[in-house]
């Protein structure tokens, strides 16, 4: 491995202009082809094998043109304090703004309230449901604004009037705060290493992978239904490790050229070690990624991919575009001191990556007291993942909107007037093809709902032109949410055999809130074997790198118990509501369904970088000769400045999203920034050379008969070392020849 790389290092380098060029290239043709092709996102989440899928399916099926999953929006109208919606006044301004709903081109349906008895019981609150012919994200921005401007002459009229559903569910986006993690980033950068150019070259190189990928995203996005939070985590995620590799290696060759080494030789050095930790990095950061399709939701299984990608052509810019670029830049990445300084005593200058510094001290601390420090730093993630066992999970509604928003209040108001289930209606749907009788079973069926606990409401039957399916719509007296609504779905799945065995009809649940609980079901039952899967994998690659069983071992408990308190902190804000204010959560409530479960897997090969760049030092190291307290001074010596600039520029970069509209950019960009603070500056800087202190030299063991199988791959570059150590034995050997020619 290490010596391929070098060798594609090399020729980058004597390439350079090639190499530029053909990247160049391809950013314009993917940009081009993004500029060409639709960019309608898709909003859709489906869950293939639940029974809301089934039931949904179906509908579809039987209901032709009824637009299943198309946008609504639900205008709920309240009349002025002290009178009532029904006055004459009051109901005709409410007739006039169903009347210019159903006028919209893309409008299936306005129901007007009154002959629906979407009439509270003390007559102040109406709500109409308006359905469309396409989704939340296909309406075309007149349809939005036909909707904002009814509503508008209904408050003239003066009606208070808000507005639900998805129909204005707008498309996320990050604002300003990504851009200010991009400029932290470029501070610590330009603090680390001390030059302009070597602080600019991963910021440009990262650019570029980004740049391509959501290019890529963009012209597929429509052939591949992709959803609108795709292209956004593909960014973070690209962003972030795309600095982090190029980082790693601008910092090696700044190292080799300290050693003073020429610039092509520095080159090929720097791709062949620290390539080699790029590129396992990298693989297991894909294989977390990659690994959430066994999830089997579509929506989940597209992020991964697309976010895998972003990484494999962060991979590719660092070991071919990073090493031309340095063609360029020659010694200019050094600073103009120590450049001078070179100069002045031949070329030996230290950098700063290899001066004596706070990271050669705080491992000798470390090694003199680890007990004490290993004991501080987990019982510490231990508190912080404290809260981790209140999680409750749930997919986003408009009762996790900002009270600032109409969605918002429209979801207040429909639980004021008519309770707070209303906002959750089920859909239970009633296959009778296999009855005798339909009718008398769906009627049956709608019976037995009603007698249920935690029904408020069950709707006469709607049936298909058919007449062998019917739709119920069941209101529940809890909030959507909440565990009981939750409790009432899995009731009426588990009497729906007894209904069969009566009305010889089947019985499905289905409808947003159904679905929500699903997911979360699916999560729940996924996240074990993931885990296995993952971590599996991951533990098998670093047995690989490492050359030992121990390490991956403590790789992968550091890593769980990081990633625990990093979901506790996200439940402390965004569940709790601690340090809300502070983190822009308007609206705390149940975290997103996805967030446990990708969190895990993005966390996981992030860990794994800052694993396999600090620990691989160490392992060169010790491969040299080194005792085990030795290299896990020289790895802190030569790496912990890097790594803690990576940590950095990584927190500040998930940090950056925060700042975005959609909840679960702003959820996950939390849970990995305070991930990787947690796990670059307590595991990997304290736990890990605690542990290493307390294992000494059997943290290198392997036993014999997996030494004998585990392949070679060289990735501390001790086989590039002793050939290049020939080839210059040899070269010396041919010069006193020469000389006497």
């Amino acid at each position: 491995m290490a010596t391929f790389l070098y060798r594609l290092g090399r020729l980058a380098f004597r390439r350079r202009g090639l190499v530029a060029l053909l990247w160049v290239a391809v950013l314009a043709v993917t940009g081009g082809l993004a500029a060409s092709a639709s960019s309608a996102a898709s909003g859709n989440i489906t869950i293939p094998g639940t029974e809301a899928q089934k039931a949904f399916e179906l509908l579809e099926d039987r209901f032709p043109g009824s637009s299943p999953d198309g946008a609504t929006a639900r205008v709920v109208f309240k009349a002025p304090d002290g009178e009532k919606i029904t006055a004459p006044e009051n109901s005709a301004a409410v007739g006039e703004v169903v009347a210019q709903l159903t006028e919209g081109e893309q409008v299936q349906q306005a129901v007007d309230p009154f002959q629906a008895r979407a009439v509270s019981p003390d007559q102040t609150i109406a709500y109409s449901q308006v359905s469309y012919e396409v989704s939340g994200f296909e309406l075309t921005e007149e349809s939005r604004d036909a909707l904002k401007a009814a509503a508008e002459d209904g408050r003239e009229a003066g009606l208070t009037v808000e507005i639900g559903g998805d129909a204005l569910a707008a498309i996320p986006h990050t604002g300003a705060a990504e851009v200010i993690g991009v400029a932290i980033a470029a501070i610590v950068l330009l603090i680390t290493f001390g030059s302009l150019v070597a602080a600019g070259l991963p910021l440009l190189t990262a650019l570029v992978g980004v740049g391509i990928t959501v290019a890529v995203i963009t012209a597929v996005t429509v052939p591949f239904d992709l959803n609108t939070t795709t292209p956004i985590l593909a960014t973070m995620i690209g962003l972030a490790v795309g600095i982090d590799y190029a980082l790693f290696i601008v910092s090696r060759y700044r190292a080799e050229l300290s050693e003073g080494r020429e610039p092509l030789e520095a080159v090929g050095r720097a791709t062949g070690t620290a390539g080699s930790a790029v590129v396992f990095a990298g693989l297991t950061v894909v294989i977390a990624l990659v690994g959430l399709s066994v999830v089997n939701i579509p929506i989940l299984t597209k992020m991964g991919l697309a976010a895998g990608g972003s990484v494999v052509l962060a991979v590719l810019v660092a070991l071919t575009l990073i090493p031309a670029l340095l063609g360029f830049a020659g010694q200019k990445v050094l600073p103009r001191k120590q450049r001078a300084k070179a100069g002045e005593d031949g070329g030996t200058a230290a950098t700063a990556e290899a001066r004596e510094g706070a990271g050669s001290r705080w491992a000798r601390f470390v090694l003199r007291r680890p007990v004490a420090v290993l004991l501080v730093s987990v019982v510490g993630l231990g508190l912080l993942a404290v809260p981790a066992k209140d999680l409750q999970l749930n997919l986003p509604d408009d009762g996790s909107q900002p009270t600032s928003t109409t969605q918002r209040r429209a979801y207040d108001l429909i639980a004021e007037g008519f309770g707070p289930g209303t906002n959750g209606p089920l859909i239970v749907t009633v296959d009778a093809r296999g009855s005798d009788d339909p009718e008398a079973a769906a009627g049956s069926t709608a019976e037995r709902l009603q007698g249920l606990d935690g029904v408020a409401a069950a709707m006469p039957p709607t049936f298909n032109e058919a007449g062998d399916t019917a739709m119920i719509t069941v209101i529940p007296k809890s909030a959507p949410s909440s565990a009981a609504t939750e409790d009432l779905v899995h009731g009426i799945r588990a009497q729906a055999d007894g209904m069969a065995e009566t009305t010889g009809a089947s019985v499905l649940v289905t409808g947003q809130t159904a679905m929500a609980i699903d997911v979360s079901q699916k999560m729940d039952d996924a996240l074990a074997p993931y885990l296995v899967l993952v971590v599996g994998l991951a533990f098998l690659l670093l047995i690989v790198v490492f050359r030992s069983i121990l390490v991956p071992l403590k790789a992968a408990l550091g890593f769980l118990l990081s990633v625990v308190a990093a979901l506790g902190s996200v439940v402390a804000v965004f569940q709790w509501g601690w340090l809300a204010d502070v983190f822009g959560v308007e609206q705390t409530g149940p975290v997103m369904s996805l967030m446990p479960i990708l969190m895990v897997g993005l966390v996981f090969g992030l860990a794994m970088d800052y694993e396999v760049f600090l620990v691989t030092r160490m392992r060169e190291a010790h491969v040299h000769g080194e005792t085990p307290h030795e290299s896990v001074v020289t790895g802190f010596k030569l790496g912990a400045r890097v790594v803690s600039a990576a940590a950095l520029i990584m927190i500040s970069v998930f940090a950056g999203f925060i700042g975005s509209s959609e909840s679960m950019i702003k959820m996950i960009g939390f849970g990995l920034a305070v991930a990787v603070l947690f796990d670059a500056f307590v595991i990997r800087m304290a736990v890990v050379p605690a542990v290493l202190a307390l294992l000494g030299r059997s943290a290198w063991w392997l036993p014999g008969w997996l030494d004998k199988v585990v392949p070679s791959v060289d990735v501390e570059g001790e086989k590039l070392q002793r050939e290049l150590n020939g080839s210059a034995a040899k070269a010396e050997e041919r010069e006193p020849v020469a000389a006497r020619d």
